[in-house]
């Protein structure tokens, strides 16, 4: 196989939510032990526990369930709707995020970077929401439905943004520096990308009406569903880390950068027509860091050697 593809596969794997160990300890599973004098690189899980007793060199993750840290985390610890637990022995060298869940902390823990904390604590008032949404202020009943779309999809890009950062932070890093070196070049080759890409999904779209295009509208599909993750997320750690510049943090880990710039996005794609046009000019610009940097992998392969 092509060295070219390695990176985009390893996505598409973690897109959907497959469990396997990934090179350099980095684990994603449910239920996680990381016993004294035992390292790893990152630890993911989905609803299950997380229990930190050594050294995770990087970052902690949990969606909707438990983080016990009693050993030494070198980055992040994430928790979103999550219980997160510090021992008077834990040491965060950086942040410690905690979103719609519970954080609680020993004497003697030791934060060294910043802590942000958004507590749930009623799901009575949310579901509240939900149900009786915006009406008071607009009186329009499809609001509720089109809030719980976007938060739907808010979280989905959230989590997914979040694994990828954690398991591809280099190669999201340097395909972002390339948008601050070459903003215009990029543009113009996403747009002309999805235009390429669109003819190409027409012309399988007509084929598979003999059946012989039906396997290459697929594989254009996951293609097309590949390159667009990767830029969208290499667009929120752009956006995310140059809002968190601006506001004096100038270490952000990519991870945070990455939810900063989801939750911006997330807000102005909810303003109606603005919210399309930055959508659209995203789109353009994500394809076009992915097409020039191979998904973050190499130098631009439109310049020539020297």
């Amino acid at each position: 196989m092509n060295r070219r593809w390695i990176a985009p596969l390893l996505a598409f794997i973690v897109i959907l939510g497959s469990s396997p160990l990934f090179g350099q300890g980095t684990v994603l599973q449910k239920d996680i032990l990381v016993k004294r004098d035992e390292i790893k690189q990152n630890v993911i899980s989905f609803g299950g526990t997380i229990t930190v007793e050594g050294d995770v060199k990087e970052n902690v993750i949990n969606f909707g369930g438990t983080i016990i840290v009693d050993g030494n985390v070198g980055e992040l610890v994430l928790g979103l709707g999550s219980t997160i637990r510090m021992t008077g022995r834990a040491v965060v060298e950086g942040d410690v995020v905690c979103i719609g869940g519970l954080l609680t902390k020993e004497d003697g823990t030791s934060i060294k970077g910043d802590t942000i904390y958004f507590e749930m604590r009623d799901e009575e008032g949310a579901g509240r929401f939900f149900n009786k949404g915006l009406g008071g202020m607009f009186g329009l009943s499809l609001i509720p439905i089109f809030l719980i779309i976007k938060l739907i999809s808010f979280f989905i890009w959230f989590m997914v943004a979040v694994i990828l950062a954690a398991v591809l932070p280099s190669q999201i890093t340097y395909a972002s520096d390339q948008i601050k070196k070459g903003f215009w070049p990029i543009a113009g080759t996403g747009l002309i990308s999805i235009l390429f890409f669109s003819l190409l999904v027409f012309v399988t779209a007509l084929l598979s009406l003999i059946l012989i295009g039906i396997p290459l509208l697929i594989a254009l599909v996951i293609i097309g569903f590949v390159i667009k993750v990767f830029g969208r997320v290499v667009l929120y750690y752009y956006l995310g880390w140059s809002l968190a510049r601006a506001m004096g943090n100038k270490n952000a880990t990519p991870i945070l950068s990455v939810i900063i710039g989801c939750i911006l996005v997330s807000v102005i794609t909810l303003i109606p027509v603005v919210g399309a046009l930055a959508s659209l000019v995203l789109s353009i610009i994500g394809w076009g860091v992915v097409i020039r940097t191979k998904f973050g992998t190499r130098r631009n392969w439109f310049s020539r050697s020297v």
